[in-house]
């Protein structure tokens, strides 16, 4: 039986119409740096700040430049700040599908836990615009009442995606043991990587986020969904 969920947030759960990649390109025309949209895209789902150390690496073809350190944190400090604007003046919603999944989720007293690329201050101020927030203790968790039952971000785990962490730190606050008990949604190659990575039962797609089904197809997701409403189907079949 599937006791967990474990999903990603801008582009799986939260919609996402490619707003966290410009406030990526506002913050790097900002800080000097030239990179491709194809290039910020192809990155979405991982650490914020590991972002802009590769981006910056590449644009220096080095790992030692001197002003590699200072021009990686100017870059990421602008990021967080048009990131953080951003949130705190536009509307934020659910995906299509989303609240339904959540809901059946509930019903069959399976455990919701949201991952995300974000670092907690700009996580906190999406979860609190979206009412999502409410009743989760100090350390994001919350109980079988809450509308989900765990909030970890790439900045309290020591690896962010594609590494498992986030997954495994969501079981063991949740006191699930067995990852093919797990099953891992989101909406870049990252997400899916991940979900292989913490050995999920299966790692899941949608293609309704951020990326497309003929870019997410070559990373083999175990299914590609066109919403998060079609994961009720996925977790029917699996518990029967």
């Amino acid at each position: 039986m599937i006791q967990l969920v474990t999903l990603d947030m801008a582009g799986t759960t939260l919609t996402d119409q490619h707003e966290v990649e410009a406030c990526f390109a506002r913050a790097a025309l900002k800080t000097g740096l030239t990179v491709s949209n194809d290039r910020i895209l192809a990155m979405q789902g991982l650490h914020k700040y590991f972002v802009f150390q590769t981006l910056w690496e590449e644009h220096f073809k080095s790992r030692s430049h001197p002003e590699l350190q200072m021009r990686v944190d100017k870059s990421y400090k602008v990021f967080t700040e048009v990131l953080e604007h951003h949130y705190l003046t536009h509307e934020v919603t659910p995906t299509e599908g989303c609240l339904e999944l959540f809901d059946y989720l509930h019903q069959q007293q399976i455990q919701i836990a949201l991952t995300t690329g974000f670092y907690r201050r700009v996580t906190d101020i999406i979860l609190k615009k979206l009412g999502w927030l409410e009743g989760l203790n100090e350390q994001r968790v919350g109980t079988s009442n809450t509308l989900i039952q765990a909030s970890i971000t790439s900045d309290e785990v020591e690896k962010g995606r594609p590494h498992p962490h986030m997954i495994q730190k969501a079981m063991r606050l949740l006191g699930v043991e067995d990852p093919a008990k797990v099953l891992n949604v989101g909406d870049t190659p990252s997400d899916i990587q991940s979900g292989f990575a913490a050995r999920c039962r299966m790692s899941v797609a949608v293609t309704n986020g951020t990326h497309s089904r003929e870019q997410l197809e070559p990373h083999q997701p175990d299914r590609l969904l066109g919403s998060l409403r079609e994961m009720i189907g996925i977790v029917e079949e699996l518990n029967q």
